[in-house]
């Protein structure tokens, strides 16, 4: 009879532990789903011309819901962190690029986000911004434009850990 007890007490012990370690990893994978699902987080920018690593921005939510981006580090060869945005022609003329914000009032729209701004700090322009997640939100592609989406470009950005 104490035999009995031992091994139904280690068989319900063992089963508690594979619940534990099976929530455990649940929760893990909502965890991730969650943050892949917005682009909040750091992204690597691409220089459109040469393909290589540009800067990592920052996208981060605003307390009205709307997300916005800076730049948190130049990844260019030639990148100075005391680099100013000397073609731009906002409050940001002047201003160092890095910690600069580049994106503002970027709204939730169906799959993606609309209705914000992105400066480019090489050309000083700012332009209408659209943008949506690609690969599992693993990839942000983000469009800026005059007008209309048609008349800009897009780039492809890579979360960052």
């Amino acid at each position: 009879m104490m035999h009995f007890t031992q091994r139904a007490r280690s068989m319900v012990l063992g089963t508690a532990r594979h619940a534990a370690v099976a929530g455990a990893l649940l929760v893990c994978a909502v965890a991730a789903m969650a943050q892949t699902d917005t682009p909040i987080g750091t992204w690597q920018t691409i220089d459109d011309h040469t393909g290589q690593p540009k800067a990592l921005v920052q996208i981060t939510q605003d307390a009205d819901g709307s997300l916005a981006g800076k730049v948190i580090k130049g990844l260019g060869p030639s990148d100075q962190p005391d680099r100013r945005c000397t073609a731009c022609t906002d409050a940001r003329k002047d201003q160092l690029i890095l910690g600069m914000t580049i994106i503002d009032g970027m709204k939730k729209d169906g799959d993606g986000w609309d209705g914000g701004q992105i400066l480019d700090p090489e050309n000083g322009k700012v332009y209408k911004c659209k943008m949506h997640l690609d690969e599992n939100g693993q990839k942000l592609v983000v469009r800026g434009y005059i007008g209309i989406s048609l008349l800009g470009r897009s780039q492809t950005w890579n979360r960052q850990p």
